[in-house]
């Protein structure tokens, strides 16, 4: 399974942007989907993902300012931004877990630069 995102850039806080994440290969081995981020000096973290069943879930952080969505569970997914904050600037990697429930593994986009900056 091979991962693209696209969407990133510079946005003035308050402002919204909006990602997607194409994924090809073998699609089928997807067992769920999100994306998470990595600001600088910090831990790579969940941001918003879908569950194999279609539920979402959120970063306490960004609830109410950012919306997951998706055409299939198996992609493309999307991350709607909206009053985008300074403390939001990271790379934003799109996620896919393949494989059986029992052993999934994890695969990662190039990742996307979000910079939120007047």
């Amino acid at each position: 399974v091979h991962l693209v995102e696209s969407g990133g850039g510079l946005v003035p806080p308050g402002g919204s942007l909006k990602l997607s994440c194409a994924a090809s290969g073998s699609v089928y081995e997807i067992y769920a989907m999100g994306w998470y981020r990595q600001a600088p000096g910090a831990q790579r973290e969940m941001v918003a993902s879908f569950t194999n069943d279609g539920n979402t879930n959120y970063a306490d952080s960004v609830k109410g300012r950012f919306t997951i969505s998706r055409d299939s569970a198996k992609g493309p997914i999307y991350l709607q931004m909206n009053n985008l904050e300074p403390a939001d600037t990271a790379v934003y990697y799109c996620n896919a877990y393949i494989g059986p429930p029992s052993y999934l593994v994890a695969v990662w986009g190039q990742g996307t630069q979000v910079t939120v900056s007047s």
